[in-house]
């Protein structure tokens, strides 16, 4: 994919297009951190989900995994104990506000966790890979076209117990040290 980016001052708007030019995705995030936020073991575990499961829900979910995919490439990876609060991690508790006046509530889980009646979001859904990695405050743009929704997210909330895996330094640099580096990600 190639890409084109620009900064306005917290807009970062992209352009994504594959080789053959046929798909044009702009996106719009109003971002505090300028880049997503990880910690090392959501972004393993997200990395693993990405791999094992393959089924999209419609074009628009499928822009979302791969926007997300290019966002990791960028992001911020930080160990667990580093993470700040404000932003938006696995298992964590996100109320999102819409331009339209409604506002929601729901749980980010792991794609076998999903659950719509009891709020709890996929982190690999439209919705979930939309959000994770960003911070309160922060805006986004999704849905498919004629029909975007314009949320903010108000308040995350993190999990009271949340299980923070092990993760082998080396199985970590596999991933890592495939992304563009950043000041501020893990020393490797």
């Amino acid at each position: 994919m190639e890409k084109a980016a620009g900064r306005i001052g917290t807009i970062i708007v992209k352009k994504y297009r594959t080789k053959g030019n046929k798909i044009l995705i702009l996106e719009k995030k109003e971002m505090k951190h300028g880049n997503l936020v990880f910690s090392a073991g959501d972004f393993l575990m997200i990395k693993k989900y990405q791999k094992d499961f393959l089924v999209y829900e419609d074009y628009s979910h499928k822009n979302s995994l791969d926007l997300l995919n290019e966002h990791m490439l960028e992001a911020m990876v930080l160990e667990a104990n580093d993470m700040p609060s404000h932003i938006v991690q696995m298992y964590a508790h996100i109320t999102v506000k819409c331009t339209l006046g409604w506002e929601d509530t729901f749980q980010l889980v792991a794609p076998c966790e999903e659950n719509i009646k009891e709020n709890k979001v996929s982190v690999i859904s439209s919705l979930g890979a939309s959000v994770i990695g960003l911070a309160e405050g922060d805006k986004v743009t999704i849905g498919l076209p004629g029909s975007r929704i314009h949320l903010t997210i108000t308040n995350v909330q993190q999990a009271k117990s949340k299980v923070i895996p092990f993760i082998p330094k080396e199985e970590l640099k596999k991933l890592v040290l495939k992304r563009k580096h950043n000041l501020l990600t893990l020393n490797m």
